[in-house]
């Protein structure tokens, strides 16, 4: 009977660990150059561990690769700030939620352009497994599912941040090859142009001595 009921709790643990996982890839915005947009997440119960990570998607051309950072200020329920970045194209924090309540998510951006952020948030909250337990030796088990939870999720969270990136160096490296194949391309025509010129003139200097001798 024990060990159906384990069975039964490891089961359903595992169910909601996946269906947990299913809704962790996080959404995808789009903001506009010199604007802010914020985005707000309850959480309920103190101590719960909320994960956040963002990427900026969209690459733009010329020198505005550089610089096409944004900047994130997480508040907690009371206004306090918990953490932020500045100029950032990618970042990853997590922190220990000192308060139930609403904390806050503002994104600035302070450039000209238009920007494509994908935004991960996921708040992890343990106990919940406990509170259902009834046998008091499920608690190490429930305990060792709990802690696989949190690193499968880790992982799929780390992973997901860094196929971002990936894709985003992708793109950069993308458009620096257009541009050198392109300035090597102008250097080409523009040393061609230069010989043609000199052959045109040398040209013309020996037909003027050439001319110059038969007189």
């Amino acid at each position: 009977m024990i060990v159906r009921s384990v069975i039964g709790y490891v089961v359903i643990v595992v169910m909601v660990i996946l269906w947990r996982l299913q809704g962790s890839a996080g959404f995808t915005f789009d903001i506009d150059g010199e604007e802010e947009e914020c985005f707000s997440h309850s959480v309920q119960y103190e101590g719960d561990i909320v994960h956040v990570s963002f990427v900026v998607i969209s690459v733009h051309p010329s020198s505005h690769i550089g610089n096409n950072g944004v900047d994130l200020v997480i508040k907690g329920p009371l206004g306090e700030q918990i953490h932020d970045f500045r100029d950032k194209t990618s970042g990853k924090f997590e922190f220990t939620a000192q308060k139930r309540g609403i904390y806050r998510f503002c994104f600035s951006n302070k450039s000209p352009y238009h920007e494509t952020i994908n935004f991960d948030l996921r708040v992890s909250h343990f106990s919940l497994f406990y509170e259902h337990a009834k046998e008091e030796h499920f608690a190490p088990l429930l305990e060792h599912l709990a802690k696989l939870e949190e690193a499968i999720y880790t992982i799929h969270f780390v992973q997901h941040w860094i196929e971002l990136k990936t894709d985003r160096q992708k793109i950069v490296n993308d458009n620096m090859s257009r541009r050198v194949i392109h300035k090597a391309m102008l250097e080409s025509a523009a040393l061609l142009g230069t010989s043609i010129l000199q052959v045109y003139l040398l040209r013309r200097l020996f037909e003027r001595k050439l001319g110059t001798s038969r007189v």
